[in-house]
């Protein structure tokens, strides 16, 4: 039982590898996106989000009165929303959209961070070398 704990978080533990790696390449992304906010006809670009230990679990809509879970998104979509800012250059970066980016990547990385090194404190523990 032991060895299928430690599997466990060693899956995890991979996991949280992957989506930091995820999260420093995303950050050279936008940031090469913010250093050609000048260049004509420049495209900003992203990174898609690796797929990891993706289950199929699902949430349970136990009355009528709450949101729908068929997928159907209501409200203000910020992805969606049609951009009025232009540029006579031709260029599609919105500065401030590209720096809320970063700061979410930031804030995202340090999270994926703090659980890998709270994993490993918590192995350590487990095998008898930590407090």
């Amino acid at each position: 039982m032991a060895s299928n704990a430690l599997g466990t978080g060693g899956n995890l533990m991979q996991a949280l590898k992957t989506r930091m790696q995820w999260h420093q390449t995303r950050q050279k992304v936008l940031a090469e996106n913010v250093a050609n906010a000048d260049s004509p006809g420049f495209r900003p670009m992203d990174v898609k989000g690796p797929a990891i230990g993706q289950a199929n679990v699902g949430l349970a809509q136990t009355s009528a009165g709450h949101m729908d879970l068929a997928g159907r998104r209501g409200g203000f979509d910020s992805a969606r929303a049609q951009r009025f800012e232009v540029t006579p250059n031709g260029n599609a970066v919105n500065l401030e959209d590209e720096m809320g980016k970063v700061a979410q990547n930031q804030s995202d990385y340090q999270l994926a961070a703090s659980l890998y090194s709270k994993g490993l404190g918590l192995m350590k523990i487990a095998i008898g070398k930590g407090r």
